[in-house]
């Protein structure tokens, strides 16, 4: 069930928001949902990055954390130019994760 989040802002940032809704044609709810969700998928990516680059968790954990297939976090970890040590180690647990 949706739950209702109310914020505060300044009156300037409000006319911002209401300005780019009627150019979207959508209101200020849709509007603001749509600034939310995606920041909250593009924290999550940067959190779980930052997660497997100190070795704090594997790719396909980081990849389930963020909702993306194995491919797309490979992309992400590649676009975020991260370079770590994918050992056997870590595949082995990625596997037994992916076979339940």
């Amino acid at each position: 069930m949706a739950k209702t989040v109310t914020t505060r802002l300044a009156d300037g940032y409000v006319k911002k928001i209401d300005e780019m809704a009627a150019r979207k044609g959508i209101d200020r709810s849709a509007l603001l949902r749509s600034f939310f969700l995606g920041a909250l998928k593009e924290h999550t990516i940067r959190d779980s990055l930052e997660d497997y680059k100190a070795g704090a968790t594997t790719l396909w954990e980081a990849a389930q954390r963020c909702n993306l297939s194995l491919w797309e976090m490979i992309r992400e970890v590649k676009r975020a130019h991260i370079h770590t040590s994918y050992d056997l180690k870590e595949f082995e647990k990625d596997l037994r994760a992916l076979n339940g």
